[in-house]
């Protein structure tokens, strides 16, 4: 089954082919991060007129590398939501007037099924387990007991982790997006900061990020009173100790409760070298399944893979009446 998958959730302008959910035959991406560098973030105005500008030559490159003709294709994937609803909205239309020219069948995908089907692009997906899912949007803790089954047992009250680290970089003058640079800093210092770790007390495994970011601000305009240089290293280094002894900590203890063995990491986060040791030293015994760099990010092939996934599971279509929904619910198929 050759599926044509495209996501534009966000900033990143992306088109794929992907053979039976595991060969990759194109994943083009364009992304936004260069324009929207000055603004410290993205503007979703900005975003969905650059998706319109970019999306009819992602879509020929897409076709190009992977040497495939439109006629081929036997399923149109793309991202429904959540995510900006303009930068959605463009993708939502393009895949759907594909749709409509080819009479190909559509499927919508749910943008975080896309970042936890990543995986399964270079790993097998073994069940029951546990995925965290970690990006700029979200933090959660999801079990699986079989494909595009997702029982939600934590997720962030507050700041997504990314958002938190998109932050911290900004307090400490670092570019955006902050979440690369912040962890390249990190393996250059050391926890001298001490920073907290936060376990709320009921005891879920919910999670919150928005206190230890004050305490990262207050921590520098502190030192900043008194005249003392901030050791940028050394303050990245405690911020990340902090957040991946959290999330490691988490996710192994629902693993353990669960009995579940197998472990799946995703989201653009899940590109973190600093979480990446930290689950490799703390997580043996356990099957624990990371993609690539290149799969992390915002990709249409993950969205690609999941939708082979979820057409096997639950073989319902999409029409052309499919519109984008900013504020999507994950929900098992």
């Amino acid at each position: 089954m050759l599926v044509l998958g495209v996501e534009s959730s966000c900033d990143e302008t992306s088109v794929a082919i992907v053979r039976d959910g595991k060969e990759v035959l194109s994943n083009v991406i364009n992304s936004q991060i260069k324009i929207h560098e000055k603004f410290g973030g993205v503007v979703p105005e900005v975003a969905s007129r650059h998706h319109v500008y970019q999306i009819s030559m992602v879509f020929e490159e897409a076709f190009k590398i992977a040497n495939v003709k439109p006629e081929e294709i036997d399923l149109v994937a793309v991202t429904e939501g959540p995510g900006l609803i303009g930068s959605l909205l463009v993708g939502v239309n393009a895949a759907k007037t594909f749709s409509m020219i080819y009479n190909k069948p559509l499927i919508a995908v749910h943008h975080l099924a896309g970042h936890i089907y990543a995986n399964a692009i270079e790993h097998e997906m073994k069940f029951p387990c546990i995925a965290l899912l970690v990006s700029g949007g979200n933090t959660e803790l999801i079990y699986m007991k079989e494909h595009f089954s997702f029982e939600i047992i934590g997720e962030t009250l507050d700041d997504a982790v990314g958002e938190a680290y998109d932050k911290v970089a900004r307090v400490v003058g670092l570019p955006y997006p902050g979440g690369p640079y912040v962890d390249k800093l990190a393996h250059e210092g050391n926890d001298t900061y001490h920073l907290p770790r936060v376990y709320l007390e009921d005891g879920s495994y919910n999670f919150s990020f928005s206190g230890l970011k004050s305490s990262v601000i207050n921590l520098a305009h502190n030192l900043k009173q008194r005249g003392e240089e901030v050791n940028v290293q050394n303050l990245c280094a405690s911020f990340q100790d902090s957040v991946t002894e959290v999330l490691v900590n988490k996710t192994l203890a629902l693993a353990k409760e669960r009995n579940v063995n197998n472990i799946i990491v995703a989201g653009g986060v899940s590109a973190n070298k600093g979480l990446k040791e930290r689950f490799n030293k703390e997580g043996v015994g356990f099957n624990i399944s990371i993609p690539s760099i290149k799969y992390c990010t915002d990709n249409a092939a993950m969205i690609a893979t999941a939708a082979y996934y979820q057409y096997q599971k639950d073989k319902t279509l999409a029409d052309l009446k499919l519109n984008a929904d900013a504020n999507l619910e994950l929900e098992s198929k």
